[in-house]
């Protein structure tokens, strides 16, 4: 889902990223079957929103789908790890096929614009919430886009697909938000200038450290529910 930081986030966006995000501190038991009219009434939506985003949930893996409706699925750590691997080998190869082909160039135009983006972001900083997974990945895909191979950037929007949710984790702190800024600010801007090579390693680190995160607080959250203790919140994670 490719979506340009000055976009709004559309009224089907917010219910998947809510219900996600509830899904993702184990707010629903996943034992607990998904009831239409209490969602609703709980996200202050009617069915049509809520149908759409139960769909893309399925489709992301989040839910499982029964004769009697819609369950939970347990977060899988080590299924999301090997899917961060295979997202850091696609994003890196968009860098690596322009180092290793003399008539390979990135889109400038299009990375400067990317740019211009972000120092807006940079400017006026986004509230640590779960949908800013949504602007972190149009950079990632947008970076993808300008290295030219429309293949890569297909295979990457799926992966960032499958592993969207868990990926809230990345955004629950002002701090990491900040950092992804800057962060993302250095790699377009090493590109721009043709330090590829530090690009490379810079945006390899990035994808990395993203991971790292993401993996501590969703460990920590699955340790608070087999406890029994509770996680209400993202920022329950932090703390």
């Amino acid at each position: 889902m490719q979506r340009s930081v000055d976009e709004p986030v559309s009224l089907r966006d917010r219910v998947y990223v809510d219900l996600g995000k509830r899904l993702m501190v184990g707010e629903i038991d996943h034992r607990t079957r998904l009831v239409e009219s209490q969602l609703c009434e709980t996200l202050n939506v009617s069915r049509t929103p809520l149908r759409e985003a139960l769909v893309r949930l399925h489709a992301d893996g989040m839910l499982e789908r029964r004769p009697d409706g819609y369950y939970p699925v347990a977060l899988d750590i080590a299924g999301v790890r090997d899917l961060y691997e295979l997202r850091i080998t696609i994003e890196l190869q968009g860098i690596t096929r322009i180092l290793d082909t003399d008539e390979l160039r990135y889109d400038k135009d299009r990375l400067a614009r990317l740019a211009a983006q972000w120092r807006e972001l940079e400017a006026h900083p986004p509230p640590a919430e779960a949908d800013m997974v949504l602007l972190d990945e149009s950079f990632h895909l947008e970076l993808s886009a300008a290295s030219g191979n429309a293949a890569m950037v297909a295979t990457l929007d799926n992966i960032n697909r499958r592993i969207r949710l868990i990926r809230m984790y990345d955004f629950v702190t002002a701090e990491r938000v900040t950092a992804t800024i800057t962060e993302h600010l250095g790699i377009v801007d090493l590109l721009l200038d043709d330090q590829l090579d530090a690009g490379r390693k810079a945006l390899h680190e990035h994808v990395g450290a993203s991971f790292e995160v993401v993996e501590r607080r969703a460990i920590r959250a699955l340790s608070a529910r087999a406890l029994g203790q509770s996680v209400t919140s993202f920022e329950d994670l932090w703390r």
